[in-house]
């Protein structure tokens, strides 16, 4: 069978660093292979003015907790960093993880977050084509940087847009970040394989890595009979703590599958 990977995303929202830096620590001992922020300046659900934590540090945080599991962002908004600089940033939390950085990266959606910070929000057409002009130049910067990276730092686009993300994730991906059910992600990667094909590329070489609707076993189960062998589930903060009951059914559903 084929190894079934599992990440879980720890919304850094409504808790404090402390509870934040225990759900990541807790998460790598349950078994998750993948841990986690997001890239938002205010809270998504919940007190919408609730606390919340940024997330280029939080990685930076994450690296030195965790030490099995890859980490990252999922994922980081485009918009709010110059990409060279990022690449720079990034390289370093990859030298901190000892090169288990995933980057995670889209081209970003939360009006309040730029409205709050000053960024311009524009269109998604211009937020995509942002994305596909400064992703070159994000390798390129990392390219040139000294010292390399330790580890491959891959690519994961997040966003499932027919005509221009999934064109995108096809010319720069090396994983594929999106959300919704069985039937969902069977139509967005059919789509996806069109544009690979149309870039004589193989589909086969960017790895979906899906969120289950609301932490389902049931739904998960569906998605690897279509095909998913890299899953995530979210976790927000509630009343300053985090419950990782989620994660720990779907990191039992994976046991099942093993035999365990």
């Amino acid at each position: 069978m084929t190894e079934i990977k599992i990440g879980v995303q720890v919304q850094p929202q409504h808790a404090p660093y402390d509870a934040m830096r225990r759900a990541w620590a807790e998460a790598e001992e349950l078994g998750a292979d993948m841990v986690f922020t997001w890239d938002h300046f205010y809270p998504l659900n919940g007190d919408r003015d609730g606390s919340h934590h940024e997330s280029l540090a939080l990685q930076a945080a994450m690296a030195e907790v965790t030490e099995r599991a890859q980490i990252g962002a999922l994922v980081m908004c485009n918009s709010y960093r110059n990409p060279q600089y990022l690449a720079a940033a990034l390289r370093t939390v990859d030298h901190i993880s000892g090169g288990r950085l995933i980057v995670g990266i889209g081209s970003g959606w939360f009006q309040r977050d730029y409205d709050e910070y000053g960024y311009e929000f524009g269109t998604a057409g211009s937020r995509l084509r942002a994305l596909a002009r400064d992703l070159p130049l994000f390798k390129q910067r990392l390219a040139k940087l000294n010292p390399l990276p330790v580890g491959p730092m891959p690519i994961m686009i997040g966003g499932t847009g027919e005509k221009v993300t999934l064109r995108i994730v096809a010319e720069h991906a090396d994983l594929w970040h999106g959300f919704g059910d069985a039937d969902r992600y069977r139509a967005k990667v059919a789509i996806l394989a069109e544009h690979c094909a149309q870039r004589g590329r193989p589909v086969e070489e960017i790895t979906a890595v899906w969120g289950i609707p609301d932490g389902k076993v049931e739904e998960a189960e569906r998605l690897r009979e279509a095909g998913v062998t890299h899953f995530t589930v979210g976790i927000g903060g509630v009343n300053g703590r985090y419950d990782l009951g989620r994660l720990r059914d779907v990191l039992a559903w994976r046991e099942g599958l093993r035999g365990g």
